[in-house]
C-alpha cells in the first residue's frame, strides 16, 4: 500500500470517529405517534427442505474402513459360591386308572336283579372289539294285583370300531328278550274267580335283533352313511322286519355348505289276528324315502339352516302312494355372546311307526295292532337360551305344530262273553288309534352348577292338544316336569337324586258284548310323581358299592289305566372294574 492510500484511509476513520462523538453530544429525539393505516399480516413463505440423505457431488468417494474390536481379558479370581438351588415340589395327581371292562350285580326287594358286564378287547392301534350285556327283572309281587305280573329284559350288544387315518367304520348287532305280563284287569273282571285268575295266561315275550353299521369320512364330500335292520316278533307269532338307511353328503361352497340328507325306511310285518277274531290277521308294509337338501350358514353369531323335505310313501298293502313335502328351517343367533342366544324355526317330516317301537313306549299293547307312519306337517317353535352367570344356564321354548295321524295308545274294551279269549283280550292291553292333533308346548329348564361337587337341573314342559275325530288326547299328560341333582362329597362319597312328575291323562272303559250296549266311560289318570336317589361308596379305582331307591313316596301309581307300578323299590349292588 503506498503513501496515498494510507493518507485517504486514515482520514476516514477520523471522520467517523468525528461524527459519532457529536451524535452523542446532540439533544434527545422526540417522541412521534406512528398510525398504521393496514394491520400487519404476515405470510409464510415456501422454504428450500434440505433432503434427509443429501446426493453427494464429491469426486472422490472412499468406502468407510471395517472397524474391529477385541477385548483383553485378563482372569480374576473370585471367592463367590452360588448356593445350590432346589426345585419347587409340586404335588402331582394321581392319574385316574382306566380299566376296559366292568361288571356290575345288584339285589333288591321284589326279587329284583340287575346285571351288567361290559367289555372292550383293543385288536390293534385302530381297532377295537366290545360287548354289552344287560339283564333287569323283577318277581312282581305289586300289591292289590292278582295276575302274574312279573317281569325280564335283557339285551346283548356286540360291536367292531376300526378308526383310520380319514376314516370311522363301526359294525354292530345285538339281540333282546323280554318278559311281560298283562296284569292290569279292568274293574269288570274285580269279582273273577280264583280259578278264572289262575287259568288266565297274560305271559307276552318279546324277541328281536338287529344288525347295523356306520361309515363316516374326513375331507369328503360323501360325509357319513348309516344303516340298520330289525326284527321283532313275539309270543303270538307277530313279526316285523324294518330297515333304515341313511346317507349324508355335504358340499362346501364359497359362504356356506349345501348338505343333503337321505333316508329309506322300510317296514313289513304281520299279526296273527285280530282283537277278539279268531278269523282276522293283520298285515302292513310302508316304504318311506325321503331327500333333505339344506343350505348352511355360521358365524360368529349367527347360524342359518335353509332346507326343505320331500318323501315318498308307498303303501304295499294298500296299493298306495303320498307325496309330501315337509320344511326345515333352523336359525340362531347370539344376542349377547352367550349369555343371550335366540333360536327359531320350522321343522316337520315323517316318522315310520313300527311295533318294536310302540312296545318299547309300552309293553303292554296287544299284537293286533294297526301301523301307519305319522306326518308331521309341521312344528315352528322359538325360543331364548344362554347363561345367566357361569354357572346358571336356561332355556325357554315355544312350539305350535300339526300332526296327521299321530298315533295315541288307548284300552282295548272288555268282553262280556264265555269265550275263551287270549291273554291280552280282557280289557288288560292297548290298542293304537289315529287322529290328527294340533299341539301346543311351552318348555322352560333351568341348570345350576352350585359348586364343583354339586349340581342341579330343574325342567317342566305344558302341553294343549287340540284332537279332530277323538274325545281326547288319550293318554298324552298336560304337564311334564323333572327335577335333578348330582352331588359328589369326596374322592370316595357320591350320589344323586331326582323326582319325575307326570300330569293327569285321559284314558276309557269299554264293556262289549251281545248282550252289552257300549257305553264308553272316559277315565282320568290321576298325575303322579316318582323319586328316586341314588348313593355310592368308592373302596378303590376298582371296586364301588351303590344302592339305589326308587318311587320312595310309596305311591302305587296308575302309570297305564290298570297297571299300579311297584311301591318303594330298593337296590343294592356293587361294580368291579377290571383289566382281562
Amino acid at each position: 500500500m503506498n503513501f496515498k492510500n494510507k493518507y485517504c484511509l486514515f482520514f476516514m476513520l477520523f471522520s467517523i470517529a468525528t461524527c459519532i462523538v457529536n451524535a452523542q453530544e446532540e439533544d434527545e429525539l422526540d417522541t412521534e405517534v406512528v398510525n398504521i393505516v393496514k394491520p400487519y399480516t404476515p405470510t409464510i413463505s415456501d422454504a428450500f427442505k434440505v433432503k434427509e440423505t443429501p446426493v453427494l457431488n464429491d469426486s472422490v468417494s472412499e468406502a468407510k474402513k471395517p472397524v474391529e474390536y477385541s477385548i483383553f481379558s485378563v482372569p480374576v479370581a473370585s471367592t463367590f459360591t452360588p448356593a445350590k438351588g432346589k426345585a419347587a415340589t409340586v404335588e402331582k395327581a394321581k392319574p385316574i386308572k382306566l380299566y376296559d371292562n366292568y361288571a356290575t350285580l345288584g339285589f333288591g326287594n321284589y326279587t329284583s336283579i340287575l346285571g351288567e358286564l361290559y367289555s372292550n378287547f383293543e385288536i390293534s392301534r385302530t381297532d377295537n372289539a366290545g360287548f354289552f350285556f344287560r339283564h333287569n327283572s323283577a318277581q312282581g309281587d305289586i300289591e292289590g294285583v292278582r295276575l302274574e305280573n312279573k317281569y325280564y329284559d335283557t339285551q346283548l350288544d356286540a360291536n367292531y370300531t376300526s378308526r383310520q387315518r380319514d376314516a370311522y367304520y363301526r359294525l354292530e348287532a345285538g339281540g333282546t328278550h323280554q318278559l311281560f305280563n298283562w296284569y292290569g284287569l279292568p274293574d269288570f273282571y274285580e269279582g273273577a274267580s280264583e280259578e278264572f285268575i289262575n287259568n288266565a295266561d297274560v305271559q307276552q315275550n318279546y324277541f328281536g335283533g338287529y344288525v347295523g353299521g356306520t361309515m363316516a369320512f374326513d375331507e369328503s364330500i360323501f360325509e357319513k352313511l348309516s344303516a340298520r335292520v330289525r326284527y321283532t316278533g313275539d309270543s303270538y307269532s307277530s313279526s316285523e322286519i324294518n330297515a333304515t338307511l341313511q346317507p349324508e353328503f355335504s358340499f362346501p361352497l364359497t359362504d356356506f355348505d349345501l348338505k343333503i340328507t337321505g333316508d329309506v325306511d322300510y317296514v313289513s310285518g304281520s299279526f296273527e289276528k285280530g282283537y277278539v277274531d279268531q278269523g282276522f290277521s293283520i298285515a302292513y308294509s310302508f316304504l318311506n324315502a325321503g331327500i333333505t337338501p339344506a343350505i348352511q350358514f355360521v358365524n360368529n353369531d349367527l347360524s342359518v339352516s335353509l332346507g326343505v323335505a320331500a318323501y315318498v310313501t308307498l303303501d304295499a298293502e294298500n296299493s298306495e302312494t303320498e307325496f309330501n313335502i315337509y320344511p326345515q328351517i333352523n336359525a340362531s343367533y347370539k344376542l349377547v355372546d352367550e349369555l343371550l342366544i335366540a333360536y327359531g324355526g320350522v321343522d316337520g317330516g315323517l316318522d315310520q311307526n313300527t311295533y318294536y317301537n310302540f312296545k318299547e313306549t309300552n309293553p303292554y299293547v296287544s299284537p293286533t295292532l294297526f301301523i301307519a307312519p305319522t306326518s308331521r306337517l309341521y312344528d315352528g317353535f322359538a325360543g331364548l337360551k344362554g347363561k345367566l352367570s357361569n354357572s346358571v344356564g336356561y332355556n325357554v321354548r315355544g312350539s305350535y305344530g300339526k300332526e296327521e295321524n299321530k298315533a295315541l295308545f288307548l284300552t282295548n274294551p272288555a268282553v262280556d262273553n264265555t269265550i275263551d279269549f287270549e291273554g291280552y283280550e280282557y280289557g288288560n292291553s292297548f290298542q293304537i288309534v289315529y287322529d290328527d292333533m294340533n299341539t301346543l308346548s311351552v318348555f322352560g329348564e333351568l341348570k345350576v352348577a352350585v359348586s364343583d361337587v354339586v349340581s342341579v337341573g330343574l325342567n317342566a314342559e305344558y302341553f294343549s292338544y287340540d284332537t279332530t275325530n277323538e274325545m281326547q288326547p288319550w293318554n298324552l299328560p298336560e304337564i311334564k316336569a323333572s327335577l335333578f341333582s348330582d352331588f359328589k362329597f369326596n374322592e370316595q362319597w357320591y350320589g344323586g337324586a331326582s323326582v319325575f312328575y307326570v300330569g293327569e291323562r285321559m284314558d276309557r272303559n269299554l264293556v262289549v258284548g251281545p248282550l252289552v250296549t257300549p257305553f264308553p266311560e272316559e277315565v282320568a289318570l290321576d298325575g303322579y310323581a316318582d323319586l328316586n336317589v341314588h348313593l355310592g361308596y368308592k373302596v378303590n379305582d376298582r371296586l364301588s358299592f351303590f344302592a339305589k331307591g326308587s318311587n320312595l313316596l310309596s305311591d302305587n301309581y296308575e302309570k297305564w289305566l290298570n297297571y299300579p307300578v311297584q311301591g318303594i323299590q330298593g337296590l343294592l349292588g356293587a361294580t368291579y372294574k377290571f383289566d382281562w
